[in-house]
């Protein structure tokens, strides 16, 4: 009875290896027949990567304290510090003061695109992305739609805000619109300089470091205070030419219902140049990462 239970295992054991291989062949024959599903083009991957910065904001909020609090504080604070002795009246300063007030503090997060990249890095997930096949520059870009978010709601409560402390903008709803949208566009060029340095720096400290000893004297040596005309002509020749000046003009006169063309077409030059500057070098790093 023993003997033919253990016959009867034994070829039942035969039996289930002899069909193993089958199995595999069968398996391997459908994969193979099936369709490869398409590769993912440059546009799909990049929204990707985009909501995956959205999704990062959503599980951590806390992020949003730098495109909320932070710039309530800063209009709150320059208005009722400056505008009496500046303009007469914090009423009549933050006519002048939103706008300029509006682009500093979103130029100011987008090096937040850089210490993203950066943290990245350091966790090694970007040796997972770059081992996908997709569209190489699709991760760097994902972060900066992501970032763009973040930008427009900073301008949105910006706005809300200064709308409440009387801000009336003559150029309407059009005109703000506009001037939030060429905001936008300069930021998103501009967050590639972060993006390098996220790539280029060995820790978040040290991008944070650099990012603010440029940043500063871009945004506090420009017209978003005062006017370029009330300064000493040496830096009037900096304030002039600076980036943060013709964008912050533009977007005044945006919202103020005129069409500064030539502040316009400085804005998006700048943003052009910084994008074809900083774009090439940022991949180089990144593919060499």
């Amino acid at each position: 009875m023993s003997t033919a239970t253990q016959s009867s295992g034994t070829t039942g054991t035969t039996d289930s290896a002899d069909l193993a291989p089958v199995r595999a062949e069968s398996l391997a024959a459908v994969l193979v027949s099936g369709a490869r599903p398409p590769r993912p083009n440059a546009l799909r991957t990049s929204l990707t990567f985009g909501w995956r910065a959205i999704l990062k904001i959503k599980h951590v909020p806390e992020q949003l304290f730098d495109v909320t609090a932070f710039p309530i504080m800063l209009v709150l604070m320059y208005t009722y510090l400056f505008g009496g002795a500046l303009a007469g009246s914090p009423r009549e300063y933050i006519q002048y003061l939103l706008p300029g007030i509006l682009v500093m503090s979103v130029v100011m997060i987008t090096m937040y695109t850089g210490l993203s990249v950066n943290i990245d890095i350091e966790k090694g997930v970007f040796d997972r992305f770059r081992s996908l096949p997709i569209w190489r520059p699709s991760t760097l870009v994902g972060y900066l739609l992501g970032d763009a978010l973040r930008y427009t709601i900073a301008s949105v409560v910006m706005l809300s805000v200064g709308l409440i402390m009387g801000f009336r903008p003559d150029g309407g709803v059009q005109g703000v619109v506009a001037g939030v949208v060429l905001l936008i566009v300069f930021s998103f060029a501009f967050s590639w300089v972060w993006t390098m340095f996220g790539l280029l720096l060995r820790t978040e400290k040290s991008v944070m470091g650099v990012s603010m000893m440029i940043l500063f004297p871009l945004t506090f040596l420009s017209d978003i205070f005062v006017r370029p005309e009330t300064m000493p002509g040496w830096l009037q020749a900096f304030v002039n030419n600076n980036p943060v000046t013709h964008v912050s003009s533009a977007v005044r006169g945006l919202m103020d219902g005129s069409w500064p063309s030539a502040e316009i077409a400085w804005s998006l030059g700048w943003a052009g140049l910084l994008v074809a500057v900083f774009g090439p070098v940022t991949m180089r790093l990144y593919n060499r990462k």
